[in-house]
């Protein structure tokens, strides 16, 4: 299955990897390792995230919380693609607002 990141899911995670370099001394790389790791179990096993319900989308998407920098991995299946759509703080309590792949 090939990995594909949308642009907002790219920036997102940018914002995130940049503040988490700047804030987290003690560990500055672990959100890129993380998200690295978990995007590599999930293409590998795209059912491994809960179902995320959001009443718009006509693609079934999923998330999957990266539990040690606390953001959750949103991703879709379409075709032959694992489409990651967003990459979102899980502490905010609330989804993002996401369109289909």
């Amino acid at each position: 299955m090939k990995l594909r990141v949308t642009p907002r899911a790219l920036a997102e995670a940018k914002r995130i990897n940049t503040w988490w370099r700047r804030h987290r001394e003690a560990a500055p790389d672990l959100f890129e390792r993380e998200l690295e790791a978990v995007l590599a179990r999930a293409v590998l096993a795209p059912a491994l995230g809960v179902v995320y319900e959001q009443d718009d989308l006509d693609v079934t998407v999923r998330r999957v919380l990266m539990p040690r920098t606390h953001h959750h991995v949103y991703y879709a299946v379409h075709g032959d693609e694992f489409v990651v759509l967003s990459v979102w703080g899980a502490p905010k309590g609330r989804g993002p607002k996401l369109k289909a792949p």
